[in-house]
């Protein structure tokens, strides 16, 4: 299984996926057609196995961004939140790169064929992306942007990054990378200091609804 798992992964890369066939796949790996279909249903079900430890953990890791950021009332948690899901996401960068480069090449194609799990994995990243958004919302950390104009803007910019990253486009550091993201979101998003529900509760203005 592993050898036609690393076979298929690295076709899928190269061709995409509706440009490799399960014989493909076998003759790279070097065993019997009837191998595949001993441990896949299908090529649908070859994808799904390779995305399933990028999927748990940026899952995981979007799910403690939510959590944490529905107690934060201040910049500084809700920068710590986004930091943490930032580092989760450079962590599968560098865990599962040709994985990620999969998943960033054929999320925005149609769902169909082995395209499928990509396809909804990217809708659950969306979904999860403004769900985080909103809570941010709902305490006045951000600017009033739609959290769905926002969130998948947010998301949107971290995939070309991820995708310069994987291309060895020269962006500096990469294990820089949480940090920065992290600040250049914030600081595009996040309500001015004055505006701020803490500042105006010192000069003693009532917070906006």
């Amino acid at each position: 299984m592993k050898a036609l798992g690393e076979a298929g992964l690295r076709l899928f890369v190269t061709r995409g996926l509706e440009g490799v066939t399960v014989d493909d796949i076998t003759q790279a790996a070097g065993v019997a057609k009837g191998t595949f279909y001993r441990y896949f249903e299908d090529q649908t079900a070859l994808v799904g196995m390779l995305l399933e430890p990028v999927r748990r953990e940026l899952l995981d890791g979007l799910e403690a961004c939510g959590r944490a950021l529905s107690g934060a009332r201040d910049v500084e948690t809700m920068f710590e939140a986004y930091r943490a899901m930032a580092a989760i996401i450079a962590s599968a960068l560098l865990q599962y790169p040709d994985v990620v480069r999969l998943y960033l090449q054929e999320c925005r194609g149609p769902a169909v064929g082995a395209r499928v799990k990509v396809v909804e994995l990217a809708r659950l990243i969306s979904r999860h992306a403004v769900d985080i958004t909103e809570k941010s919302h709902t305490h006045g950390l951000l600017r009033p942007i739609r959290p769905a104009v926002s969130g998948l803007a947010v998301v949107g910019a971290v995939e070309r990054l991820l995708l310069a990253v994987l291309s060895e486009e020269d962006i500096g550091n990469p294990l820089e990378l949480p940090d920065a993201l992290t600040t250049l979101v914030l600081d595009g998003l996040r309500l001015p200091l004055a505006e701020s529900p803490a500042r105006r509760k010192m000069d003693g203005k009532p917070n906006r609804p």
